[in-house]
């Protein structure tokens, strides 16, 4: 285990290298925001935190996903999130600032990486966090049923989706959980050919009546590997909302849902616990 402390006061911050069941957990912190560091593991991004600005939200991904929880419900509201996967817990931490009196379960398998962040960014007291170190699938199966306003994916362990977070039978789980009205928010990841990201959005209409998909346009079109955000509802989204925020990020989005979004598919078939598999590893350029 190799760790290195914060300087003293005054002092620029140092960063923090601790071994973790995910690999080397590195807090790097971010030279130009006084108290925001950036989460890796083994070298990968996974987050970032900014204690003095939770409501701040660096990654692209996450701001997509901070826009989906801007609108599952009226501004300020109060919601029930669970979130799979955990990392620095920097979207439940944003659902605290921008939603107060939100009650949240996190689920994070990675103990000693949940021990580090809490150690070293700790939660405000005030959150209504509960974090729980257990498999995504395991924690969900605890969730009562029709509890959550918000269910949240953002599980990768050694940057992929691990085989049994893909599955109609996962998104079986995940229905249960759900209040009615309740949406369904999943960050993939993948490159060309594009075939894991086609196949979990046809995973999600096998169980969904409303998918809205965003992303880079270059992912879309398959040019690069990236991310990109998948949110699920019985209900009509606010797509055109969505898209406006999508389209005012520093990188732009692009939301594609309906007709669009089926022929996106490409005639893949849902995937189920037999059939799927991780979802793929990034090119080593993918960090670089």
């Amino acid at each position: 285990m190799a760790k290195s402390r914060k300087s003293r006061r005054g002092a620029p911050a140092a960063s923090v290298a601790e071994t973790v069941d995910g690999g080397l957990a590195e807090l790097i912190p971010d030279p130009d925001r006084a108290r925001a560091w950036t989460l890796l593991l083994d070298g990968a991004p996974q987050s970032h935190v900014d204690l003095d600005d939770p409501a701040f939200l660096s990654f692209e991904y996450q701001r997509r996903l901070g826009h989906v929880i801007d609108l599952v419900a009226p501004p300020g509201r109060p919601v029930r999130a669970v979130h799979l996967g955990g990392g620095a817990l920097t979207l439940a931490r944003y659902v605290a600032a921008t939603r107060p009196r939100s009650t949240q379960q996190v689920v994070e398998r990675d103990a000693p990486l949940v021990e580090l962040v809490r150690r070293e960014l700790p939660l405000d007291r005030n959150a209504r966090i509960r974090v729980r170190s257990t498999d995504a699938r395991e924690g969900l199966a605890k969730v009562p049923d029709g509890w959550a306003d918000l269910v949240v994916a953002d599980v990768f362990s050694g940057a992929r989706t691990p085989a049994h977070l893909t599955s109609t039978e996962f998104l079986d789980e995940v229905r249960r959980a759900l209040a009615p009205g309740g949406w369904y928010a999943a960050n993939l990841a993948d490159g060309p050919p594009l075939t894991h990201l086609r196949g979990q959005i046809a995973t999600a209409a096998a169980r969904f009546a409303e998918l809205a998909l965003v992303a880079d346009p270059t992912v879309l079109r398959g040019r690069r590997f990236g991310n990109a955000v998948l949110v699920a509802a019985d209900q009509p989204l606010p797509v055109a909302d969505l898209t406006r925020r999508a389209a005012s990020d520093p990188h732009p989005g692009r939301v594609e849902h309906g007709r669009a979004l089926r022929d996106f598919t490409g005639g893949a078939t849902p995937v189920t616990d037999a059939t799927a598999v991780d979802s793929p590893a990034p090119p080593a350029s993918a960090f670089t």
